[in-house]
């Protein structure tokens, strides 16, 4: 069996993840629509995501990554969903959110987790209806692109302590992909460390 240890700029020859490596092309190329990439921090979720958009039909759409935790509620409605001119005080011209970018490519959505429950209600809501409404906007703008997402707290028990819906749990965790810590990749460490 030829072993690849260079894939889409990860390295790894270690079972585990020569196993993610075959679920990124196998899930690369299936029509879903919703990704769920799980891990701790450091384990290479986003270069997975980019992996998957590359090798999928919306690779030549484009790939726009958000990092949840850096934003606050406010700042992060209007990063993903856009606002209409003269919607708060500030919004002098119209902005497009990020899914309205993303159309017809990938939007990568990190730490996932750490939204709060009024946007994680909006998130799903463009998730069942492929749909949504700028800030301050009337009219629904429809998109067609692939959501991954990622987390690396336990989505299942902040489901359980009432920090995450669990609507949006069900929604999110069609197809899940577990990422192996470092400790547990033997000598993909020193392959790493090589690379």
């Amino acid at each position: 069996e030829n072993v690849l240890n260079i894939y889409e700029d990860m390295v790894g020859r270690c079972g585990r993840m020569q196993e993610v490596f075959r679920k990124i092309d196998r899930i690369a190329g299936s029509p879903a629509s919703i990704v769920y990439i799980s891990g701790e921090t450091g384990t290479g979720k986003e270069l997975v995501a980019r992996a998957m958009h590359s090798k999928s039909d919306w690779a030549d759409g484009p790939f726009v990554a958000l990092n949840c935790t850096i934003l606050d509620e406010r700042l992060l409605q209007s990063e993903l969903f856009g606002y209409e001119k003269g919607a708060f005080t500030d919004a002098t011209e119209t902005k497009k959110g990020l899914f309205e970018v993303a159309d017809g490519g990938t939007i990568f959505l990190d730490e996932i987790g750490d939204i709060s429950i009024p946007i994680q209600a909006k998130l799903l809501r463009v998730l069942e209806a492929r749909s949504f409404r700028r800030l301050g906007g009337t009219k629904d703008i429809q998109v067609d692109l692939r959501v991954i997402v990622s987390s690396n707290k336990d989505l299942k028990q902040a489901v359980a302590e009432g920090e995450f819906r669990e609507d949006l749990y069900f929604r999110i965790n069609v197809i899940p992909l577990e990422l192996p810590p470092l400790r547990e990749r033997g000598d993909d460490i020193i392959l790493l460390i090589e690379y």
